[in-house]
């Protein structure tokens, strides 16, 4: 490639010589002395003639010929580098400034003198402390007001529960007891802020039974004893839960099973304490809750025993219900579930058992065994929850189909009701004899009486034959 290029193009011309020359002189002109010596010259001179030779011989531009003499010069520099400049990081020859010199001032000097006191630290980093939810609200939501002590209580009194039924009488004796010992103390009822306007008044007598309270007398101490011993002492806050839980799964009535679901507990047990328990149930303080959640369960118990009598009803209209029962969707067919599928799981649910533990596992478990759905992937892939889904969705239809058959039957049976039966259940006839009938239909019936002519002329007629 070099020896096609043209020669004549490459030469130096009169404004490239004069770049050169005042490249150097530029330097000379811009010292501190603005005097021109030997040395300034010969240097000039010396550069100019490096640049002339490199330009010469490598064909180089004016941007090409800068960089390539900077280079020369910094490896002279480095060259003529000892091992302890190289330790003090300089990068001139010994002798001369290091690099932590600009502009006549020494860097690292100053840096001495200043130390370390105009360090700025970083800002500390802030660490959010872990709070429980439950003490934050109860600190927000703490009222200014502090709460009231709680009132004294005798050290010695027996712990009585509500739920053990102890005779109302000896609660009595036990307030008693308690207020004489607030008396004994001197204790003085704070008003409580919480009852609003009536707190002035319920102060006014708790301090008043303590004023008057008199300590028990013997037969009063002997009483409570024996008081003592009258309640369900046995039953602890466990059984009674067990009972609450039962009389919620089997309602009040079936005190077997609840039996069963007491432990530690015999039947007669169960039984004494539950016919208490609904006599004096009113005694106990969550009452409410308690009966809330009994009804709850007995609300249960009746829907199980109606969608049970509403499938039995339902699969009774057929002798073979796999093949031959029919639901009345109306409008809420769905696309997903066929009739198939649909009859399927009514009519497997009734043979498992509707009131059955985990029946809709069974089911699921019988679905995924059926012969007619092994290439049925939809229904095989149901959980129990969805089918649990759709059985609730198919037994609605069936207690709605069941309503409208029942209203049907009333109202037919309303319109067979005036007719009557034959033995005169049916609205009497005005005018009836003593038979029952009226003169019209005796009349009808005496027509019908053969006279003797009229037997004569049947027995011509058969002669004639």
């Amino acid at each position: 490639m070099g020896r096609l290029v043209d020669n004549k193009q490459n030469q130096l011309n009169k404004d490239e010589m004069l770049n050169m020359i005042r490249h150097g002189a530029n330097q000379v002109f811009a010292s501190k002395d603005s005097a021109i010596t030997d040395e300034d010259i010969d240097t000039i001179l010396m550069k100019g003639e490096a640049k002339l030779t490199l330009y010469s011989s490598r064909r180089l531009s004016n941007r090409q010929l800068f960089y390539v003499l900077q280079t020369e010069e910094m490896k002279q520099k480095l060259a003529g580098m000892g091992e302890s400049t190289l330790r003090n990081f300089t990068l001139d020859a010994p002798g001369t400034d290091s690099v932590y010199q600009f502009e006549g001032e020494d860097y690292r000097e100053k840096q001495k003198i200043l130390g370390i006191g105009n360090w700025i630290e970083p800002p500390k980093r802030e660490r959010k402390a872990n709070y429980a939810v439950d003490a934050y609200f109860r600190e927000a939501l703490r009222v200014s007001e502090p709460k009231a002590p709680k009132a004294p209580r005798p050290p010695k009194q027996p712990i009585v529960q509500d739920f053990q039924f102890f005779p109302p009488r000896l609660f009595e004796l036990l307030d008693q007891e308690i207020y004489y010992f607030r008396k004994t103390v001197g204790y003085k009822v704070p008003k409580n802020p919480e009852l609003g306007s009536d707190a002035s008044r319920i102060q006014k007598e708790e301090q008043r039974k303590i004023d008057d309270a008199q300590p028990l007398t013997e037969d009063e101490v002997i009483e409570k004893e024996k008081l003592l011993t009258q309640g369900f002492t046995n039953w602890t806050k466990r059984d009674f839960n067990q009972f609450i839980k039962a009389n919620e799964k089997y309602g009040r009535d079936d005190i077997d099973n609840i039996a069963k679901d007491v432990e530690g507990k015999t039947p007669d047990e169960v039984m004494q304490y539950s016919s208490v328990f609904w006599e004096r149930c009113h005694e106990l303080q969550d009452i409410d809750r308690i009966m809330a959640q009994i009804d709850r369960g007995e609300a249960k118990i009746q829907r199980r025993a109606s969608i049970k009598k509403a499938l039995d009803a339902k699969m009774a209209r057929y002798r073979a219900p796999f093949h031959q029962l029919r639901i009345a969707y109306g409008t809420n067919k769905g696309k997903n579930y066929t009739e198939e599928e649909d009859r399927f799981l009514v009519c497997m649910l009734h043979k498992l058992g509707f009131d059955k533990e985990n029946v809709y596992e069974e089911l699921r478990a019988a679905v995924r065994n059926a012969p007619q759905f092994r290439f049925d992937w939809f229904i095989k892939s149901r959980t129990a929850m969805e089918l649990q889904r759709r059985c609730n969705t198919l037994i609605t239809l069936i207690e709605r189909e069941n309503q409208e058959l029942e209203e049907k039957e009333r109202a037919e049976k309303k319109k067979r009701g005036p007719r009557g039966n034959p033995g005169g259940g049916g609205i009497p006839n005005i005018g009836a004899g003593p038979g029952g009938g009226s003169k019209g239909s005796q009349k009808r019936k005496n027509e019908n009486i053969p006279t003797p002519d009229m037997k004569a002329a049947r027995k011509k007629k058969k002669g004639d034959k």
